[in-house]
């Protein structure tokens, strides 16, 4: 089937490749330099020691998933009003839209800019650009959806070799995700240490989890019931992952714009529709959002912007 990936950074070009080398036709949106890394040397997968290129279609066109049946939107947060405006007038009636994306207002907000339903997914996979058109698998992959047409998409990606759960309720499983996402993106980005490093500091994993008590108020009060086991993530995520900084992290180290607003900064405007107090995520959101406004990457003073 032809699969449009919608944002070509390091989860989209995860999954769009191991998509292509299952045989499936996959076009990828990028910008200019992606594209013309992918159109030189094809999309290279750098998978358990191994360098597999994956035959694929790389366009900085929207107009390119036309006619793409699965269309997968992996763009940062702050980009999806943008992309969904682009995706519109190009979708076929009967593509299959589906989001994966940090978060949980994502797929409301593509829902409204394309008139159709679009399908929340809970992304678990660690993998980083390695280059212009080289992405690199870190660990996990699997993925989690719920919803009309779930178990079609899911045999897809089953079959290309990406782990596909099909649950009940994948935003409650999303909320979960960003529930410990706020508990340990902004501070990763706010020390610039990974998991392991992080959590090394007397009172850092106690902290972790009163973050996450707010947050887990706020889905409460929103309707949502979070998984059990939240917690238990969270306290295993600094051993499973030690060496991995936070996308918030490499965001402010790489001077890119962050997704603050959309974790602790989505607590923090959800809190005050309920009259809550959620100072933890209130101070991490000033905090990563004026480590990214300065540019300040180390403690000389000396600013990047």
């Amino acid at each position: 089937m032809k699969v449009a990936i919608v944002g070509a950074g390091a989860v989209g070009c995860y999954y769009g490749a191991m998509l292509a080398l299952a045989g499936h036709q996959v076009v990828l949106v990028g910008r200019a330099a992606f594209v013309e890394a992918v159109s030189r040397n094809g999309l290279i997968l750098e998978k358990y020691g191994e360098r597999r290129v994956a035959s694929v279609e790389a366009s900085s066109d929207p107009a390119a998933i036309a006619g793409a049946e699965l269309a997968m939107v992996c763009v940062k947060s702050g980009d999806t009003e943008r992309a969904g405006r682009e995706m519109a007038p190009h979708l076929s009636p009967s593509c299959i839209v589906l989001s994966l994306q940090n978060g949980v207002s994502n797929a409301g907000t593509l829902e409204a800019l394309l008139g159709r339903p679009v399908m929340p997914v809970v992304v678990y996979v660690a993998s980083r650009m390695n280059g212009a058109g080289v992405v690199r698998h870190e660990g996990r992959g699997e993925l989690e959806l719920s919803g009309e047409r779930a178990h079609e998409v899911a045999e897809v990606l089953n079959a290309a070799g990406v782990e596909t759960q099909v649950g009940e309720d994948a935003m409650a499983s999303l909320w979960a995700k960003l529930v410990v996402n706020c508990a340990i993106n902004p501070l990763s980005a706010v020390t610039r240490l990974p998991y392991g490093r992080m959590v090394e500091q007397d009172g850092i994993p106690q902290l972790m989890e009163e973050i996450a008590g707010e947050a887990i108020a706020v889905a409460r009060a929103e309707g949502i019931a979070v998984p059990d086991g939240v917690f238990e993530t969270l306290r295993a995520i600094p051993t499973s992952m030690a060496g991995q900084y936070s996308s918030t992290a490499q965001d402010l180290m790489n001077g890119k714009p962050t997704e603050i607003d959309f974790l602790n900064g989505e607590i923090v405007a959800r809190a005050a529709r309920h009259d809550i107090a959620v100072p933890l995520n209130r101070t991490l959101t000033l905090l990563v959002k004026s480590a990214e406004r300065f540019g300040v990457n180390d403690l000389t003073g000396n600013v990047e912007r």
